[in-house]
């Protein structure tokens, strides 16, 4: 690159298809590096400069911001569509429609009175000083819309302008004071995020595709204090990163922040924050979200220092025996930590019980293991530093704890909130003088002995170190106390989770490689060894497991792991594969699965193989075996384990056994399982009890089959809710039917009434209804014949063709024989209309006795046999002459007529498509020198065409006087319909010439058995001299393909349609070795089954000998 800086790349993308990376430079060049070749080509130039170069998400477009401020859509092959300027005076298509009644002169403006109405608009600040300036390009996921965000000219502001796939401007964006120039869309396209600098804070804005703004959150920096540098948005829009670097740095460079942000309930959260210093060898490059795995991210940093993070969604909890706080629940939001004691209130979040206020942003929460002390917290911050909280031995209240939704308004609370005991820094792994690794500590665990264990990167990518830390005596006036490291044991593999025990004190860490090891850590020497199972073999996981816990089964310790794809093992042993989430408490097992139940089980006198025969079982469990309320409170904190903000909703032990309250009503409502699911869809949908409380009394008065269906219709179980729905009597069949109709449940409604009911009778006539609209005819008739429907059954059968049941239900009607004939004639009209020329004269002939009419009908369907039948059984003679004869003569010259056409058009496309192939061979040999990827399927050559060198794709365009045609959708779609062109020179002329060719063979071959019988009748009148032409014609028709077809067809043709180069079993060195062995001679296509041949039938006997 120029040492100016005019070169500098202000784009780059992979192009996996491609094999290549696509760059863009300030100066114009277009850069495609073939990562296979190492070879760099330049395939378009822009004399003006370029300033962003972004592509569509499916790689179909490129779009390009120009040095001219104009906006240049491309092809894939980087063929110019369209160009438009950047900035335009109109607002787009979609502009808004004034109705008058939302002016601002009609509006109450207060106590600013009158002239509020008549007060200009503030005028729009210029951006910032850091902003570079350069247009800002985002995709929305499905690459139909792109945003650009660019300075305006006239008042130095930046404004989003929404453009789709044609380069057509949607909208733009209303006046935005401070608009910054970071811009991410949403990949699920409601929102296009950004930031905007206020007179008092910093947010992140979000706005719709219409321009408008739509909600925002504030940054936690005082105003002025950074800059961000980019937003984005992962893959499936669960979390917003932000890059943010800072401003005001004298003598130094800037620090660097990395922040993850989410949001539920309408509260945006920020769950982690990295540091990345001010060093500047750890000043962030570039950052990117992996595209395949959502919760990856890639970090690169300039000392080519690059870190990579998985993510994963985690539940922080106290569990344990001390019934005062097993039930709390903490939320990371920036520097708070947000806690829930469901034992004493249920609030949505973001409100709780109490918050703890940080110093620095929260980036762990690890609850005590100790059962007796289960309440206790202990939190790693982005400085490093482990700040402990505890229960109970302190009787001043905690400045940094305060009371959230349970506390003020004269009201004393009756919850214990916890004290700061200590803060100690963690400085294993660290060195100011070496490369910062953010995060550098995870999966912090406070052990029962009140050490920690934390586990590190070890000096390799695959390595990790596990650290076992105790506290030092504390040292007399030192503001925070440091952590002793007892015990570094490194890891030979990357560290995915670790769980402990808190019965039976067991650590247990699952290994990327999905090897299990146990920490030994209550041992004078602690040591780290692979976990095994009772006969001596190691355990590992068949597959990651994203959940993990340790539990005793039948006396003997076990670890349980749950994968993200529902599958659940004990040990090595699959247990399950429709797990959705488990818990255990005390020596039950409880698990949620995909057919929304809950399932407990008693792992005291229970083996694996036991377990795996009865994950299926659905039955709840009996109330000595466990109190229903803590089912109920496990499953549904388990319910909603993946997410941090759920977690907080679930009001988790405020179902105690003693309660008689909810829990109380939840033992009589239709077993503990059910209410369990219907109790968290209650809470997933409301979180206010005053909502959900009504609508459990309103249960509770219901009759029972009526409150039974009421349940299993709100958990969406329509089949068993139509069960007891159809148990309450007909009074509620009116309900009963709609709600088949609304679900489609007709089968099910079906067996649930006898045959003989008229309940049955208005279903069967619901579900005929339905499949007639589904235009299943034959399917409806069945169902209304079945259910005496007879009249409805019979316009069914019309309407599919089934003229003999239209009949049988004319009987049943019992139709006159007048209204048979009537009805007879009319199905023999549509019968005609289809081709089916024999039953439509069956029809004529035995219900309308027009035989005459029915002779006439077969003679037009050329059933010749059938019409000499009729003629002789009703003594019609003179018909021979008058109409049997001409008709075959007639038919005679037609099939002549036929053959000769096909015998012409078989030897023309025969012909062509021996010159199309002799030019493609030409034209393969005269680019052996050049090594295109795409040469063997050059299929534009005619006497006519061109080829394509290298040169040609280094086209050299401006932005000012450039021709460039677009091609619409619509378009496209109709020119993949005609792929197959016979137009001399087309592509894929070779295959459309072999798809016709192959039509004419099928063709010949489908008359013979129609001729041969011809051929009978024109010999049995005397027509000989007829027949024998016809004869012979055909045969020197058949003989001239059957020569043919081998040399159209060739080996090497059908062999590539038996082992096709392209295809499900093809790998990728397969395909390159067909390419550099030049065997691809014929084109890709999507239909291989054109290069196999058409086959004669040589086993029917057409031909007549005593014509030879």
């Amino acid at each position: 690159m120029p040492e100016d800086g005019s070169g500098c790349i202000v784009g780059i993308e992979d192009l996996p298809e491609q094999e290549s990376v696509c760059v863009a430079t300030a100066a114009g060049d277009i850069l495609l590096c073939n990562l296979s070749t190492k070879q760099v080509e330049c395939v378009g130039s822009v004399d003006s400069g370029l300033s962003t170069m972004s592509w569509s998400p499916d790689q179909e477009l490129v779009l390009l911001a120009t040095g001219q401020q104009t906006l240049i859509m491309m092809t894939r092959d980087f063929e110019p569509i369209t160009e438009k300027q950047i900035h335009q005076d109109e607002f787009g298509e979609g502009k808004f429609v004034a109705l008058g009644w939302g002016k601002k002169e009609t509006q109450f403006h207060g106590s600013e009175g009158k002239q509020a109405a008549h007060r200009k608009q503030t005028e729009v600040s210029p951006t910032s000083a850091w902003d570079d300036g350069r247009p800002r390009v985002t995709w929305r996921g499905d690459g139909q819309f792109v945003a650009v965000s660019a300075v305006c000219p006239e008042t130095g502001a930046r404004k989003v302008r929404v453009w789709n796939r044609e380069l057509v401007l949607q909208s733009t964006s209303e006046p935005i004071a401070g608009l910054e120039q970071a811009l991410s869309w949403k990949p699920s396209g409601n929102l296009i995020a950004s930031t905007q600098e206020k007179p008092n804070r910093h947010d992140v804005v979000f706005l719709e595709k219409n321009g408008l703004l739509h909600g925002e959150f504030t940054l936690p920096f005082r105003k002025g204090q950074v800059k961000v540098n980019e937003l984005l948005w992962n893959a499936d829009s669960t979390i917003l990163a932000i890059w943010l670097e800072d401003l005001k740095v004298e003598n130094s460079s800037p620090n660097s922040y990395v922040q993850l942000w989410t949001t539920g309930n309408y509260h945006w959260y920020l769950k982690q924050s990295l540091h990345f210093g001010s060093l500047e060898e750890n000043q962030l490059v570039s950052l990117l979200w992996d595209q395949e795995n959502p919760y990856r991210l890639h970090v690169l940093c300039q000392g080519w220092h690059y870190l990579s993070y998985d993510w994963h969604w985690t539940t922080d909890h106290g569990m344990g025996e001390n019934s005062q706080h097993v039930a709390n629940v903490a939320v990371i939001d920036g520097d708070k930590v947000l806690v829930t004691a469901f034992q004493h209130a249920v609030v949505p979040p973001p409100m709780c019980t109490y918050e703890i206020q940080l110093q620095q942003a929260v980036n762990q929460v690890a609850f005590h293991t100790d059962p007796k002390h289960s309440g206790d917290m202990a939190i790693l911050d982005a400085d490093n530093k482990i700040s402990v909280y505890r229960y109970g031995q302190s009787t001043v209240n905690d400045r940094t704890v305060r009371f959230g939704a349970v506390g003020g308004n004269g009201f004393k609370a009756a919850v214990e909130i916890p004290y700061l005991d200590k803060t100690y820094r963690v400085d294993v792994g660290s060195n100011n003088n070496e490369v910062v690794n953010p995060l550098g500590l995870r999966f912090l665990t406070w052990l029962p002995d009140d050490s920690f264990l934390v586990v590190g990167q070890g000096q390799h990518a695959a390595q990790s170190v596990l650290y076992h830390l105790t506290a030092v005596p504390h040292v007399a006036e030192a503001e925070e106390e440091h952590l002793n490291l007892r015990l570094s044991v490194p890891v030979d593999g990357e560290v995915i989770s670790l769980c402990c025990s808190p019965v039976t004190k067991t650590v247990a860490l699952q290994l990327a490689h999905r090897q299990i090891l146990k920490y030994l850590w209550e041992a004078s020497t602690p040591v780290l060894e692979p976990w095994r199972t009772s006969n001596g073999s190691a355990v590992q996981f068949p597959y990651p497991c994203v959940q993990t816990s340790i539990a005793r089964i039948s006396g003997e310790e076990m670890i349980l792991g749950l994968t993200d794809r529902c599958r659940f093992f004990v040990n090595d042993t699959e247990v399950a594969s429709n797990i959705t989430s488990f818990a255990t408490y005390n020596e039950f097992l409880l698990v949620t699965t995909n057919s929304h139940t809950c399932q407990c089980f008693c792992l005291k006198n229970i083996s694996v193989k036991d377990a795996k025969r009865k994950s299926g079982d659905c039955s709840p469990p009996s109330s000595g075996s466990c109190p229903g309320s803590e089912v109920a409170r496990q499953a549904y904190v388990q319910g909603s384990i993946s997410v941090y903000e759920e977690a907080a909703n679930q009001p988790q032990s405020s179902l105690r056994p003693q309660s008689q309250g909810i829990s109380g009503k939840c033992r009589n409502l239709y077993q503990a399982n059910r209410f369990c699911e219907l109790y968290q869809l209650v809470f997933h949908r409301t979180e206010d009890p005053k909502e959900y409380l009504p609508f459990l009394n309103t249960l509770q008065k219901m009759e029972t089959n009526y409150q039974r269906y009421t349940i299993d219709r709100h958990l969406k179980r329509y089949t068993k809710a139509l069960g007891h729905l159809s148990k309450c009597g007909p009074e509620h069949f009116s309900e009963f039917l709609n709600l088949v109709k609304d679900q489609n449940q007709y089968c099910e409604a079906l067996k649930l009434y006898p045959s003989s009911t008229q309940e049955y009778k208005d279903i069967s006539d619901a579900y005929g209804e339905y499949l007639i609209q589904k235009q299943l005819y034959e399917q409806a008739a069945l169902i209304f014949a079945r259910a005496g429907i007879f009249a409805k059954a019979l316009d069914a059968f019309q309407n599919s063709g089934s003229w003999q049941q239209a009949l049988c239900m004319a009987s049943w009607l019992g139709y006159s024989k007048d209204k048979q004939s009537s009805l007879a004639r009319s199905m023999a009209g549509k019968l005609v209309e289809q081709r089916k020329h024999a039953e439509a004269a069956i029809l004529l002939e035995q219900y309308t006795q027009d035989y005459e009419e029915a002779v006439l009908l077969l003679l037009e369907g050329a059933v010749w046999e059938e019409a000499l039948r009729l003629i002789h059984k009703y003594g019609r003679l003179d018909i021979l002459e008058t109409n049997f004869k001409p008709a075959i003569l007639e038919a005679q010259k037609s099939q002549l007529i036929f053959l000769n056409s096909q015998k012409t058009a078989f030897l023309r496309h025969k012909n062509r498509l021996q010159a199309v192939r002799e030019l493609k061979e030409k034209a393969c040999e005269s680019l052996q020198d050049y090594e295109m990827p795409n040469c063997p399927e050059l299929d534009l050559f005619s006497e006519t065409s061109s080829v394509v060198t290298a040169s040609d794709m280094n086209s050299k365009y401006s932005h000012s006087n450039s021709r460039i045609s677009a091609r619409s959708s619509k378009n496209r779609r109709k020119a993949e319909r005609k792929r197959y062109s016979l137009k001399e020179g087309s592509p894929f002329e070779d295959m459309a010439l072999l798809e016709v060719l192959g039509e004419s063979v099928r063709a010949v071959e489908t008359v013979k058995g129609d001729i041969h019988i011809l051929l009978k009748q024109l010999v049995l009148f005397g027509y000989d001299e007829q027949a024998g032409a016809l004869q012979q014609v055909l045969e020197e028709v058949l003989q001239l393909m059957e020569t043919s077809i081998p040399e159209i067809w060739t080996p090497d043709l059908q062999q590539s349609s038996v082992n096709p180069v392209l295809g499900p079993n093809s790998t990728a060195n397969s395909i390159m070795a067909a390419y550099q062995q030049k065997r691809m001679m014929t084109p890709v296509v999507q239909d291989p089954e054109l290069l196999i041949p058409p086959k004669l039938n040589k086993n029917l006997q057409w031909k007549l000998h005593l014509l030879q």
